[in-house]
């Protein structure tokens, strides 16, 4: 390791020289099959040449002007997302953590605008949403959050999946204006709510008049079979953050809103100097046209259903697995204890995997995986978590 980075990752020995498809090559040549993609990233594959066509013409057109001017791609970008989404204007900035930043100080605007003087969001244990003051504040994982206090005000925390502790918070706390959500937990472990979650807490936000803001940074842009998660609903929320397969690997965020919500930023309240920039807003605008030509929403949804039952089978019975859950091309197998060896493991038979929360296997695969390759996937993972559980028997036994 470079003595030269800060010391920030617990990285693995390995380093990637190129990538092709769901495919990476490492520096000995040896190849990977991806199946963490960058961490919900690289939803259209590596290297995929319509992107990196587009990404050298517009690179040598133009890269950055700023927000001082007009930016015709910026604008074509949002209109696009509003189409998709159901939302009416966005805001563009560089990430995930940038795009909580701001739903949460659009959320506090929306308050201070209603007369509430300190305003409050609630947010849901073991939720995630980066690692900016803020949002560390928001996040519900107290290892990410250790050593960084004094942390903000102005949020109240609840289980996540439990309608009736969000009801008991309005009912007692007149200073709420927002509930910020994932549709789906990644960090906390792959979580799953009951299907009705989300269209239960829009009626709760419709009664106490707040905003319902959508934390789709890992989970939208296809990754469960659908271009959001919401959709999976029959609800629409006030704000959605977006990032990460957004821009395939080119740094790019957004925050959508509608309704009041899209009418509370005016000049000077917010912005970003890269944020929505040529070159980010082309790799976006071809990430999704990549996505709806290529109809990878529906590969999403088909070839993440066939991973999900082919675990739930093969997993079935098996002593230490506790459950399969996931939607689409997001999947989380947790086990009954830590399982970090298991990344290492994989990579050593050729599949790339992630563990998260401890003790939760989290696969987020491109959106272009085949079945051929979902099955290789399937059959790795398969059997490192038969040999870890072997090993641990035979530990417990001796």
């Amino acid at each position: 390791m470079s003595r030269y980075l800060m010391n920030t990752y617990a990285r693995l020995p390995v380093a990637f020289t190129r990538g092709e498809g769901v495919w990476l090559w490492d520096t000995e040549g040896r190849r990977y099959l991806d199946a963490v993609a960058g961490v919900a990233v690289c939803g259209i594959g590596h290297a995929h040449p319509r992107l990196a066509q587009a990404l050298c013409q517009q690179a040598q057109t133009l890269i950055h002007t700023s927000n001082l001017y007009r930016v015709p791609l910026q604008e074509q970008l949002a209109e696009r997302l509003c189409a998709l989404s159901g939302m009416d204007n966005a805001f563009f900035c560089n990430s995930g953590a940038e795009a909580n930043e701001a739903a949460i100080k659009l959320a506090r605007l929306y308050g201070h605008r209603k007369g509430i003087e300190t305003p409050i969001i609630i947010v849901m244990e073991r939720a995630f949403h980066g690692r900016t003051m803020a949002t560390l504040t928001a996040t519900g994982n107290r290892k990410v959050q250790a050593g960084f206090e004094p942390l903000l005000g102005g949020f109240a925390r609840v289980p996540y999946n439990d309608i009736r502790a969000v009801e008991q918070v309005g009912e007692h706390n007149r200073n709420v204006v927002a509930v910020l959500v994932e549709p789906f937990q990644g960090e906390g472990g792959v979580q799953v709510p009951e299907a009705t979650y989300l269209e239960r807490l829009r009626a709760v936000c419709d009664r106490f008049g707040w905003l319902l803001m959508l934390d789709e940074v890992q989970c939208g842009i296809g990754r469960t079979g659908q271009w959001f998660a919401f959709q999976h609903t029959r609800m629409l929320p006030d704000v959605i953050t977006l990032a990460k397969g957004l821009g395939s690997g080119v740094p790019v965020g957004a925050c959508l809103a509608r309704g009041a919500a899209a009418e509370v930023f005016k000049p000077g309240t917010h912005g970003s100097t890269f944020g929505g920039g040529p070159l980010a807003c082309t790799a976006a605008l071809t990430t999704l046209a990549v996505i709806d030509e290529e109809r990878l929403l529906e590969n999403a949804a088909g070839i993440g259903r066939l991973m999900l039952e082919s675990f739930q089978e093969r997993f079935s019975g098996i002593a230490g697995v506790v459950e399969v859950r996931g939607q689409g091309l997001m999947i989380g197998i947790e086990l009954n204890r830590p399982c970090q060896e298991l990344v290492q493991w994989a990579m050593e038979s050729g599949v790339l995997i992630n563990v998260t929360a401890d003790n939760v296997i989290r696969l987020l695969p491109p959106l272009i995986i085949t079945r051929e390759q979902a099955r290789q996937v399937v059959d790795t993972v398969v059997s490192v978590v038969t040999r870890f559980l072997s090993n641990e028997a035979r530990k417990t036994w001796s």
